[in-house]
């Protein structure tokens, strides 16, 4: 049985689930407790048989902010604070590739300001609806990191133009260029979001569920083995960009509200 939690959210209405990030207050910013309880949701829907379509969307006014500011501090210890950040990143990556494993369509309805991390979720859902306010950025250099997990994603996605324009510059775009471009598949208006988003899902399920499984293997498994490796390496290099000067005064520097004086 498919167990909700506060943070994570489930329901399921004939066969579309939806999977809501529950942290309004916080612009759903992911902990690691979060993305241990979307991958657990995204198995558990794996095997439900009813479900044959999954919508993912963000609570409030934001989709997702990316990962809790509360959670990226380092303690001093250089080879723990490594440690720790590599299991971060790994366990991002673990979600983003849970996420385009599914074997079930996942239909994006980005509400809101979809940022770093949060961005890379949208990158993992095969079909994504957004809202006129669902702005679109990896944020993380002005941050003093490198957004190495979804950076590969992003050139899968957008290709590798795309991709280098909005990681090396750190541009929030707005929702209409992300359609633009291809990130965002339909834009609608926020009280229609999920009604849209609800419609693609059962368009995808009136279709034969062992076609669509068939359909997403393959999909995967075009660039899968290369990608889960440029995923892996990505992780890497963003645990050590955390280990950085730049990524401590980039963090400081947030938390306080100020600009950063880059080392």
């Amino acid at each position: 049985m498919i167990m909700p939690s506060d943070a994570v959210e489930l329901r399921i209405d004939g066969p579309v689930a939806t999977v809501l990030l529950n942290r309004p207050d916080y612009g759903n910013a992911l902990t690691r407790a979060m993305m241990s309880e979307l991958r657990q949701a995204l198995s558990d829907l794996h095997l439900e048989k009813r479900v044959r379509a999954v919508i993912l969307t963000g609570a409030g006014e934001t989709f997702c902010t990316g990962r809790d500011p509360a959670e990226l501090g380092d303690s001093g210890d250089l080879i723990a604070d490594l440690a720790r950040y590599g299991e971060e990143a790994e366990e991002y990556r673990d979600l983003l590739v849970a996420m385009l494993e599914l074997p079930k369509p996942l239909i994006a309805a980005v509400n809101g300001p979809a940022a770093a991390g949060g961005a890379g979720l949208v990158l993992g859902c095969d079909a994504v609806v957004a809202s006129g306010q669902a702005t679109f950025g990896f944020p993380e250099p002005r941050r003093g990191s490198v957004a190495g997990v979804a950076g590969p994603l992003l050139a899968h996605r957008a290709g590798a133009g795309v991709a280098a324009r909005l990681l090396v510059t750190a541009t929030t775009i707005a929702a209409a260029e992300a359609h633009r471009i291809g990130l965002y598949h339909e834009l609608v208006p926020p009280d229609l979001l999920w009604a849209r988003a609800f419609e693609l899902g059962n368009e995808c399920a009136a279709a034969a569920p062992q076609a669509v499984q068939l359909t997403k293997r393959l999909l995967y498994e075009i660039v899968g083995e290369q990608l889960g490796t440029l995923l892996t390496n990505g992780a890497a290099a963003s645990a050590t960009s955390r280990t950085t000067d730049s990524a401590k005064e980039g963090i400081a520097a947030e938390r306080e509200g100020r600009e950063p004086e880059w080392p």
